[in-house]
Formats: structure tokens, C-alpha cells, sequence
């Protein structure tokens, strides 16, 4: 067992099996629990459900649409409904057990439901698990774009059962490898050096550094939120490669996996800032290195430039007309690239675009 604390305020726990010990970790004084979950989750969440119960806790499961359709103010009001309808006060917690789109969800229903109740994460995948259960954040989507209607809300606790990586599809379970990637270009390129050692071993739940992987990848994030919480200022590098990575969400109707837009946007960062005159080429060619090495994507269709930087105007970072960009001056010197020019921008757009 692995536990990494965030800020002394909650830990992250990751251990095969800890998902049968959320009983533990809910706290005293708890009388009900709503457990929420994918459809695609049943069965865990049917058995997170029955562990409470075992407890005396009064448990009550319900499962939302998988991935970001689950993300909506529509899911989340039905989620409201449930909880007043079975009395739940403060000392009450939700539970959220699946992906990163249901941990977004159950945090948001917690953070607003009484002004906040409390809320225990299980993630169930790799991309959960190093990023969307870790920090606070919580969100639903708009027909406007991602994540524009949130709270921050830290987690009383969170569960990492690594047991449950094996059932993930690949492709998924590839997908999370964007945010691990991520952590060692911003912080920890010791992770870089792990993926480069062995590429096809990262894909792998079983392969011999994937601990390691998520450690360090969910150490570098709790560091980073347990100093701002909030965003102000240290919190933004996180969203290395997620302003482009955003734009092309919105733009594909959230058809694309999170971890693929995303590894998509830490190229397009990188391409931004070698045009900004900040980042060396050798750095931006390792971005496609390690990224292709592990089957990640880093080019995006042509053509498309004028709705996906429609999308980015709207991203949270953006200063009124100003846009602004989480770069790196080198390997783990992440800086805020403020007002590009449009030359640099459609220049970075057309190193990436085929």
C-alpha cells in the first residue's frame, strides 16, 4: 500500500482491493450514503453499496450514463432529488465510484447539496485515479464548453484500487497515460525517463514501474493543490496541454477521450511556445517521442482552426480577449504564455495539423 497525502487534509490511498474500505474512510457520524456509478460500474458500485451497508450505513446506489454524458446539469438534478428524497444532512456523504467524468459529478452534487456534504472518490481509472479524483476540483459541462460550471470540494478521502485497472480497455488505459506524461513534463521527469525505459511495459496495468507511474504522477499533483487550492496562481500548470485539449473536446462533442485531447494539446503547447521563441526544438520532439511511444496521438486535422480557437476564448484561463497558455521553458519550468500572437498560434496549429 501506497498513501500520498494532500496537504495533511485528506490522503490518497493506492492499494489493490481498497475499494471494499470505504466504510473506513467516510467517517464518524455517517447515516447515509449515496453511491453513484457508471452503468459500466455496476458491480463495483453494487459492492462499494453492500460494504456500507454492512456497516449500518443506510446506502442507497445509483448509476448515471457513462463518460461525459454524465456530466450534465440534468444528471446532477436528478442526483439533488435522490438526496433530498432520502434526508441527506452534512454529516451524509456521496460516493463517487468510476471514471473521472463520475468522480467531476458526485464532487460537483457533493460541493453544492447543502452548500457541501462530504465526499469519498474510488476512481476506476488510470486517468481518475493520477488526476480527476486528486485535488478538489469538481464540474459539469455546458453546451458552451467543459467543466464551466464547478466547485472545488477536496475529498475526504480517496481510494485507489489498482485491482481494477486490469478490466480497463486499452485504449483507455492509454488515454491516462497523457496525464502521467504530463506530470514529468511540468514537474517530474523522472516519469519521462521510466516511460522512455520501457514504453510498452507503461501501457500495461502489470507492467514493472505502473506504481511507480501513478505515484509520482498523483504526488506531483497533490503537491501542486495542496499549495493552491483554489487556482490562483501554481495550480494552472496542471492544466498543461488542456486549453487546446479542451477545444477539441468541445469541438468533437466530448466523442474523444479526455487523455488523447489532451496529449494532442501538450504537442500544440509545445509547438506554441517553440514559436514564442521559449522552448528549445529537442524539447518539443520529445514531447511526440514520448507520447507516440506509448500509442498517445499528436497531430489533429486540418482545417479547423477558426472553431478551436472559438473554443479556447471560452477556456477558464482566458483574461477577458486575452488568451493565455500554460508553456514550458524546458522540461519541468512550466510559465504562462499570455496573448500569443495569432502568427504563433496558427503556426503551432499547422505543425500538428495533417
Amino acid at each position: 500500500m501506497s498513501v500520498v497525502s494532500v496537504g495533511g487534509d485528506y490522503d490518497v490511498v493506492i492499494e489493490a482491493g481498497c475499494s471494499a474500505r470505504v466504510a473506513d474512510v467516510v467517517g464518524d457520524g455517517v447515516q447515509r450514503a449515496l453511491v453513484v456509478h457508471p452503468d459500466s460500474m455496476r458491480p463495483l458500485g453494487d459492492k462499494v453499496t453492500e460494504s456500507l451497508r454492512d456497516k449500518g450505513i443506510d446506502a442507497y446506489a445509483v448509476s448515471v450514463p457513462d463518460a461525459e454524458d454524465a456530466k450534465t446539469a440534468v444528471v446532477a438534478a436528478d442526483l439533488w432529488a435522490l438526496l433530498g428524497q432520502h434526508g441527506f444532512t452534512r454529516s451524509d456523504v456521496v460516493v463517487g465510484v468510476g471514471g473521472g467524468t463520475v468522480t467531476d459529478l458526485a464532487g460537483f452534487v457533493a460541493a453544492t447539496w447543502l452548500r457541501g456534504v462530504p465526499v469519498v472518490q474510488v476512481p476506476t481509472t488510470l486517468l481518475g485515479m493520477v488526476d480527476a479524483a486528486v485535488g478538489g476540483k469538481t464540474g459539469i459541462n455546458t453546451a458552451e464548453g467543459k467543466n464551466l460550471v464547478g466547485s472545488f470540494h477536496p475529498p475526504r478521502a480517496v481510494l485507489c484500487d489498482v485491482d481494477v485497472l486490469s478490466t480497463l480497455p486499452r485504449a483507455d488505459y492509454v488515454a491516462g497515460l497523457a496525464e502521467i506524461i504530463k506530470a514529468g513534463f511540468i514537474v517530474d521527469p523522472v516519469i519521462l525517463d521510466l516511460v522512455a525505459e520501457d514504453p510498452e511495459a507503461a501501457t500495461r496495468p502489470d507492467g514493472p514501474h505502473t506504481l511507480e507511474l501513478i505515484e509520482r504522477a498523483i504526488a506531483v499533483k497533490a503537491e501542486v493543490v495542496s499549495q493552491d487550492l483554489k487556482e490562483s496562481s501554481l495550480r494552472e500548470i496542471l492544466n498543461y496541454g488542456h486549453t487546446f485539449g479542451h477545444a477539441i473536446e468541445h469541438v468533437e462533442h466530448y466523442r474523444r477521450r479526455h487523455g488523447e485531447a489532451v496529449s494532442i494539446g501538450m504537442v500544440f503547447a509545445a509547438e506554441l511556445a517553440c514559436a514564442a521563441g521559449v522552448l528549445a526544438r529537442d524539447v518539443v520532439d520529445r514531447h511526440r517521442e514520448a507520447l507516440t511511444s506509448v500509442g498517445l496521438p499528436t497531430a489533429y486535422e486540418s482545417g479547423r482552426w477558426a472553431e478551436l480557437e472559438t473554443a479556447m476564448r471560452r477556456d477558464k484561463k482566458t483574461r477577458g480577449s486575452l488568451l493565455r497558455f500554460v508553456v514550458l521553458e524546458d522540461i519541468a519550468r512550466p510559465v504562462r504564455l499570455e496573448g500569443p500572437t495569432e502568427d504563433q498560434l496558427t503556426t503551432a496549429y499547422a505543425a500538428l495539423s495533417h
